[in-house]
């Protein structure tokens, strides 16, 4: 698939009127097939809003200007409301729960009409070792792999029926789970020709670009070297490279100088994955980080942001682990787990702050400031929602000790909320314009399976909080400009 489809339907008009009394059928032959009347519009490029009605025929904007006279099969009263572009998630999780269902109501609900994938991971290339890992790590949501490449499972999304538009970044992870498996190693000469040649498959398919998440293994294992060599290959596609960085923590500054070398030495253009200074002692780091990014800018790179609008973040809970443990996988961080010298060594670095890898439980703060979620076994389940220090007290075990313990008992990463970030912070990075917004979540609904698990709130709440709490409420950002950053800027 071609990337230019993608980004055509992040424009179709998202309309806060949509259940606006004034609906029914006009009589007479139509011009159009929808008229929106009398509407508020924010178009995306950051202009002052107009007052206009806007004429739809089929997926496409015929025209914004006076249509009282025309006819329309159908008639949206959006006087005293808002019409805006339909918004672009720029980091999107909905990979798995787009194949449960297709309606995406969390993200519709807020305006989002495209999706955005391949954080690190995506669904695409597949070979019998990587199907066998998405097999192994899928927890509430259960699918088959019919697909063999990322354009096959966009094809698949597609006739399968999704409400949404999706466009998807190669995960360089999933290259290198594909290549060289899940070791510390680095690749070969023939291996890392491989891993381009894969690149280029997937970019003349439709593929953004690549996408990184370094603080993870096996991606974490990936040298600075590798990253620009899969860049290089992306660029000539016109492609991006977007980056959960190395650190975002004590080491957020060189992490960013990492993003900044690798645009520079591929000639791409680079995002900053969640943008953010993890950990209280890191919270001051901020001002530079986003110097250093305008400094880029001015040097003539495409450097930009996304964010999310919460101060907390989620991920695993392995990421409370040193990245060595899961060298060779998940199976063998599980070996790991059941060795009491292992343990004892893998609680002595956990205890320990370092530069060396991202210590989420360090940066924390404290064990009251992780809350446990996303449990695969039913068994433990009903401790969703406490904090990990809660069930370090219930269990009569230290915190570092319920970690592995719990790891090992559910056979999974155990999806986590880890408080991490400042308001102060988030407010700074919102009056940035050039930072777009992603909710780092699945899409969800409220009923059948998903109801089994408890997303973080930003995937109901991201976008709503962007226009509610940040425009509305505080006025950090104006309605106009807020809408360009939800729209217009990420396309």
């Amino acid at each position: 698939m071609k990337r230019n489809f993608f980004w055509l339907g992040a424009f179709l008009t998202v309309v806060f009127a949509m259940f606006a009394q004034d609906r029914s059928p006009s009589a007479g032959p139509a011009d159009f097939d929808v008229i929106i009347k009398g509407g508020t519009i924010y178009d995306g490029s950051g202009a002052e809003p107009q007052h206009a009605d806007v004429a739809i025929r089929g997926d496409r904007i015929a025209g914004i200007g006076d249509f009282k006279t025309a006819q329309a099969k159908t008639f949206i009263d959006a006087k005293g409301l808002a019409v805006a572009p339909g918004f672009i998630n720029m980091l999107s999780w909905s990979t798995q729960s787009l194949i449960q269902d297709g309606r995406s109501q969390s993200e519709i609900r807020q305006g989002v009409t495209t999706e955005i994938m391949g954080e690190g991971e995506s669904m695409g290339p597949v070979n019998d070792r990587v199907r066998e890992h998405m097999l192994r790590t899928q927890s509430d949501i259960k699918y088959d792999i019919k697909w063999n490449t990322l354009a096959e499972y966009l094809h698949y999304l597609e006739n399968r029926g999704i409400s949404c538009n999706v466009a998807s970044f190669i995960g360089a992870t999933t290259i290198r789970e594909y290549v060289i498996g899940f070791e510390d190693k680095q690749p070969t000469s023939e291996q890392l020709e491989q891993m381009r040649q894969l690149v280029r498959k997937e970019m003349e398919a439709g593929a953004l670009g690549i996408g990184t998440s370094l603080i993870y293994p096996p991606a974490f294992y990936a040298k600075t070297e590798e990253l620009i060599e899969l860049c290089k290959v992306a660029a000539k596609y016109q492609g991006k490279y977007i980056s959960h960085m190395r650190s975002e923590g004590n080491r957020l500054l060189e992490a960013l100088d990492e993003l900044i070398r690798i645009s520079r030495e591929a000639g791409i253009p680079a995002e900053v994955y969640h943008i953010k200074a993890a950990g209280k002692q890191n919270w001051g780091k901020v001002d530079d980080l986003l110097s250093r990014i305008e400094a880029a800018q001015k040097e003539g790179l495409k450097i930009t942001a996304n964010m999310y609008t919460y101060t907390a973040a989620g991920t695993g809970l392995d990421a409370c682990l040193p990245p060595w443990t899961e060298d060779g996988g998940y199976p063998a961080l599980f070996k790991r787990l059941r060795d009491p010298a292992t343990r004892e060594k893998i609680a002595a670095e956990v205890s320990k702050d370092s530069d060396d890898w991202e210590n989420l439980y360090i940066g924390a703060g404290s064990p009251e400031r992780i809350l446990l979620f996303g449990f695969k076994s039913d068994k433990l389940k009903p401790l969703t929602g406490k904090s990990l220090a809660e069930v370090a007290k219930m269990r009569g075990k230290d915190p570092i000790t319920t970690i592995m313990d719990l790891i090992s008992e559910d056979q999974s990463r155990i999806e986590s909320i880890y408080f991490l970030m400042s308001e102060e912070n988030v407010k700074k990075e919102l009056a940035k314009p050039w930072i777009s917004f992603g909710s780092d979540e699945a899409s969800q609904a409220p009923e059948g399976v998903f109801l089994k698990s408890n997303p973080h709130p930003r995937a109901y709440g991201n976008f709503a909080r962007v226009l509610g709490k940040y425009v509305r409420d505080e006025k950090v950002i104006p309605m106009s400009e807020a809408v360009r950053r939800l729209s217009g800027l990420p396309a």
